[in-house]
């Protein structure tokens, strides 16, 4: 279990997560993979598309709310312990994970883990 990989959780039912770390002490660092909103989010949040492409079972969006003043926003942002994660079902591309960790960094999510070591094998 490391930071990239998307794993199966049940929540109110089953959902996929994507591990923004390896696992801590207070456990894993994880953001929900939710639908694409269905609205026009321009300035609110921004979503980044993860899928099909990069091998997962199912299309959805890693979304971010934006900071804005007198917003107080939602998001996906949880701390998992190992017997949350069900099983996985895949692992992002080093590309796509930097993607969502420059938008959680543009966001002002100051615990937003760093970019992975560039030995990293990940495609």
């Amino acid at each position: 279990m490391q930071r990239g990989e998307v794993w199966w959780v049940d929540f109110d039912e089953r959902r996929p997560v994507l591990l923004l770390s390896d696992e801590e002490p207070s456990g894993f660092q994880a953001i929900q993979v939710v639908a694409p909103a269905s609205t026009d989010i321009t300035g609110v949040a921004s979503e980044v598309a993860v899928g099909n492409v990069e091998g997962l079972p199912f299309e959805g969006v890693v979304r971010v709310a934006l900071p804005r003043p007198d917003l107080v926003p939602c998001t996906w942002l949880m701390t998992l312990s190992r017997s949350d994660l069900l099983e996985p079902a895949g692992a992002l591309p080093l590309a796509k994970l930097e993607e969502i960790t420059d938008l959680l960094n543009l966001a002002g999510f100051s615990g937003a883990p760093n970019r992975l070591d560039t030995n990293d094998t990940r495609h």
